[in-house]
């Protein structure tokens, strides 16, 4: 390249600073200068004209201006005219990992299959999530089947698999209609369920005997089984299943066969069409409504459109968040997922807890990434305004305290 020698220098300065940003700049210390800082904690503590000090990938501190100095070698940036979000979670994605590997459609359920194998970290579809804020995602296999294996829990940030995993597995996909049903020749609601019931009837008896074994009761160890291994987690409520499951009737199957009688930790997923209508019934539970992609629905009985989030929290389900089904919906519009469910009624707070705090609550990830706290992973988003707001940009994303994408280097939207 023929240029002269100021110009290849600036040249370079530029490319090193976008590989930098888009592999993740690793800064030791960051100090956040923030206009509002949003932190989704117990307190629900917003903090406007504050400071967020960020430490060998984990948030440290939030402060007010004028309560300390910033000291130094830390690295300033300056979001004095900005909010400072935590990073979007979101509990339904297919998008952190290449589908096209993972042929769930062998059997009716396939207890033994899993997405980990599948990730491909860094791909463009991701490198678009961080451009809306989002870090974390749930990556599921697909809903052909009534059971089509086990999800991987992931950043949006990494260059190999070990630097993107959170956890796997991540949660147990199972799909109780709403696709199932035209699997090969074609099968009822009552099959599926029994066929669901028995695969988990035959993990659950490997888990007590594996109980039995440990706990002293019979002396040889049960032989290992692939298949079924990884169900014991779940059994242990170590991690949830996340449930393909709309319409009433089988929003009803899904809470009374796998929160009451099999007592798994039971993340709705999707809850669409009239699915709000069974909200009543998990009053007490630890159940959680994750709605998506779909926000409305139209009742043909009353001639009327209902917001899904709206009467879901009408119903009583605090525990309620949003998703997008990615590439169903683009991850990055993740937040206008949120904004929707709002046009359509429901409040503006507590849906942007609905893919921050919320998911990771659901998917039992709260103690590292969710909120803006001392100690967790520091994920979080600096956006021009409140993210719900259609005209509000991510100008910059960072997870694990590594910028992963910043606007004025390569701006997407």
């Amino acid at each position: 390249m023929n240029m002269p020698r100021m110009n290849r220098i600036r040249y370079a300065a530029v490319l090193f600073a976008f590989a930098g940003c888009s592999s993740g700049v690793f800064a030791d210390r960051l100090a956040i200068k923030a206009g509002k800082v949003i932190t989704m904690n117990d307190q629900d503590a917003v903090l406007n004209n504050a400071i967020v000090f960020v430490e060998d990938g984990v948030f440290k501190r939030v402060v007010r201006k004028g309560e300390t100095r910033i000291p130094d070698g830390y690295r300033i940036i300056d979001a004095s005219d900005k909010w400072v979000v935590p990073g979007l979670v979101d509990a339904h994605n297919h998008t952190s990992g290449s589908l096209s590997d993972l042929n769930d459609m062998v059997y009716e359920t396939n207890p033994g299959l899993r997405t980990l194998e599948t990730i491909v970290p860094d791909n463009n579809l991701i490198k678009q999530a961080r451009a809306g804020g989002v870090t974390s995602v749930l990556l599921l296999p697909g809903s052909g089947t009534n059971m089509s294996g086990f999800g991987t829990i992931t950043k949006t940030a990494g260059r190999t698999v070990d630097d993107v995993v959170m956890r796997a597995p991540g949660s147990l996909k199972i799909a109780q209609a709403g696709n199932p049903e035209w699997y090969w020749f074609g099968v009822g609601r009552s099959y599926m369920n029994y066929n669901t019931r028995q695969t988990l009837e035959k993990a659950l008896a490997y888990h007590r005997r594996w109980v039995a074994y440990e706990e002293g009761k019979v002396s040889d160890p049960p032989l290992y089984d692939p298949i079924f291994d990884g169900f014991r987690g779940l059994f242990e409520r170590k991690y949830p299943v996340t449930v393909h499951t709309q319409i009433y009737q089988v929003v009803m199957t899904t809470i009374d066969m796998l929160a009451r009688k099999f007592k798994i930790r039971t993340v709705i997923d999707h809850g669409t069409f009239d699915g709000f209508k069974t909200a009543p019934l998990l009053k007490g539970t630890d159940v959680y409504t994750i709605n998506g992609p779909r926000e409305y629905w139209f009742d043909t009985s009353q001639r009327k459109m209902h917001g899904n989030c709206a009467r879901w929290w009408k119903g009583g389900q605090k525990k309620l968040g949003c998703n997008t089904d990615a590439p169903v919906v683009p991850e990055a519009e993740l937040s206008y997922q949120c904004a929707m469910a709002c046009w359509y009624g429901w409040t503006p707070y507590e849906a942007l807890k609905g893919i921050t705090r919320i998911p990771a609550e659901a998917l039992m990830i709260d103690n590292e990434v969710g909120s803006i706290e001392p100690g967790k992973s520091a994920d979080f988003g600096i956006w021009t305004g409140d993210p719900l707001d259609p005209r509000s940009s991510c100008e910059m994303t960072v997870v694990r305290g590594k910028v992963a994408y910043d606007a004025k280097v390569k701006r997407r939207f």
